[in-house]
């Protein structure tokens, strides 16, 4: 026992050695290799960093993993950081921040390996099954696809020539070997901040996020370190085809929580719940006798549905679009695409539906009728005073001129 401990356990204080190391705020808890804690920068040295523990416990790091390229340090000395320990001799406690490039990374390399700490590679290039990773002087690792992010890799040119930071799944021939995963840190990132989301996100917030992703299913948004899915769906009010045709990687965008599911760790977003409803003011403009301009969006067996503006679609039941003819499904008269002219013969809005009619042309309407209808209307009667035609055959047998 050093002489400074020897004076905290005076005879006259009648506490135990474990009790003065609590009060003076020493852990007494024995730090493994690989165990990361949180320490304040106390001295910056040309070549050390210093940190306090707590109490009168210290440690050091090598001053290089926090200076960038041009020697400039990142930190100043009061800094709270979070550190990796790696060895103690001598008392003296070894962190670490990550390991990065250079002598310093390289000889703690197995280290980082066999704790799970952290290491720093540049993405050098894309090669058969993923990419080239160098981690310190010349050693290279590998890093397959599957373990370059938390999504499926979509552009490979986006990742080379960045800086990132991996863990080492395979460590073999002295280093010579490394298999290295950037979607395990990710993963533990991500564990601790939803962790910590979880408390205060719930179902109806509105939060701003991120789109990480885009797939055919609907768009991946980061909100604060947790993804959450916009389905297709809830893109907008009007039917979206193409997601790409709406929204990019790296958009800003606002959107309400509409369902959470932590057992399957799934969050439900909806971007056109923030954007105004086009229904609210349905009534204002698709009233009861005005004509619009649409396009047949979808065809089904009972009509035709026409958009009339983002969001808002009506229907020309079948039963108007044959002309007068009948017919077995909207296919035989129309076509998807198709822009028509339409009357609204009413709508509803908490229905969200609108009733139309098509508009028959001045032509269509003085059109003679189709095959099969009836022809009655359209024959004129003969006038009165020309008689039936027996009429006129009598009159001609008798020789008697017919006058009117």
């Amino acid at each position: 026992m050093t002489e400074e401990n020897k004076e905290m356990v005076g005879p006259d204080d009648g506490k135990s050695f474990a009790e003065l190391l609590e009060e003076s705020g020493i852990k007494s808890d024995y730090l493994r290799p690989g165990q990361k804690v949180e320490a304040v920068i106390v001295k910056i040295t040309p070549e050390w960093i210093f940190l306090a523990l707590g109490g009168k416990s210290e440690g050091y790091l090598d001053r290089r993993e926090l200076q960038d390229e041009e020697g400039n340090l990142s930190v100043k000395e009061g800094d709270r950081i979070s550190a990796y320990f790696l060895s103690s001799k001598h008392n003296e406690k070894l962190f670490t921040t990550k390991v990065g490039s250079g002598e310093a990374g390289q000889s703690f390399l197995e280290e980082a390996y066999r704790n799970g700490i952290p290491v720093e590679g540049m993405v050098e290039r894309e090669i058969k099954g993923g990419f080239e990773i160098k981690v310190v002087g010349n050693i290279r690792g590998f890093c397959p696809y599957s373990q370059m992010g938390l999504q499926k890799v979509e552009n490979s040119q986006d990742y080379v020539g960045k800086k990132l930071i991996f863990r080492i799944m395979e460590y073999g021939e002295k280093g010579r070997k490394l298999v290295l995963s950037s979607r395990a840190i990710l993963e533990e990132e991500q564990k601790k901040r939803k962790e910590e989301v979880k408390k205060t996100l719930q179902e109806g917030m509105v939060m701003k996020g991120r789109v990480v992703s885009l797939q055919k299913f609907g768009a991946f948004v980061d909100l604060d370190g947790i993804q959450g899915l916009i389905p297709m769906s809830e893109i907008g009010w009007e039917r979206v085809e193409n997601i790409h045709d709406v929204l990019v990687v790296g958009q800003e965008v606002e959107v309400r929580i509409i369902r959470i599911d932590w057992v399957k760790d799934q969050i439900g977003l909806s971007l056109k719940q923030c954007l105004p409803d086009p229904w609210d003011t349905v009534g204002q403009t698709f009233f009861e006798g005005s004509v619009h301009t649409g396009r047949v969006v979808r065809l089904t067996k009972f009509g035709a549905f026409v958009s009339l503006a983002p969001g808002i679609d009506g229907l020309i039941h079948i039963s108007k679009l044959g002309k007068g003819k009948r017919i077995n499904h909207p296919s035989e008269v129309i076509a998807v695409g198709q822009t028509l002219q339409v009357q609204v013969e009413g709508s509803d809005r908490e229905q969200k539906r609108v009733s139309l009619s098509p508009v028959r042309s001045g032509k269509e309407e003085n059109a003679a009728p189709e095959e099969g209808a009836d022809f009655r209307p359209y024959i004129e009667k003969p006038a009165s005073s020309l008689g039936s035609l027996g009429d006129l055959l009598k009159f001609k047998t008798m020789g008697v001129k017919h006058t009117k």
